[in-house]
């Protein structure tokens, strides 16, 4: 049986004990969008298929290098990953528009364009701590 590798994929070396060794150029690209992401190390760890005490230990290391202080504060304009989900409306007659569920179980529906700055503001007066 022959395996073949199609473009874009990459070989990834294992140690004696089975694990696989990330190249140093991807970890360095995985914690970079990281640090734009905006997620907790847990969930990102989960996303990107790695086991979160080793991704732990590559924050780690990379701040002790960086220094703390530059990575340990992120940007204001960071990205932020939103779960979407887009569902038929249960009547006819029933207003569409997009739904967002807040933590808590808050709901806040826009149904107009113009509303979408309204949204983003609360959005933002929310995200800050009381």
């Amino acid at each position: 049986m022959t395996s073949s590798i199609e473009a874009g994929e990459q070989v990834l070396k294992t140690d004696e004990v089975g694990r696989v060794r990330t190249p140093a150029e991807r970890r360095e690209q995985l914690l970079a969008e990281f640090e734009r992401s905006g997620l907790s190390g847990s969930k990102f760890a989960a996303l990107v298929g790695v086991k979160y005490s080793t991704f732990a230990g590559w924050v780690i290391r990379r701040r002790k290098q960086l220094g703390s202080a530059s990575v340990a504060v992120k940007p204001v304009d960071s990205v932020r990953w939103l779960q979407a989900v887009v569902e038929q409306a249960q009547a006819p007659g029933e207003p569409s528009g997009l739904m967002l569920q807040l933590p808590g179980g808050a709901r806040l529906q826009i149904h107009q364009a113009s509303q979408m700055a309204l949204a983003a503001a609360l959005l933002r007066a929310l995200e800050k701590p009381c």
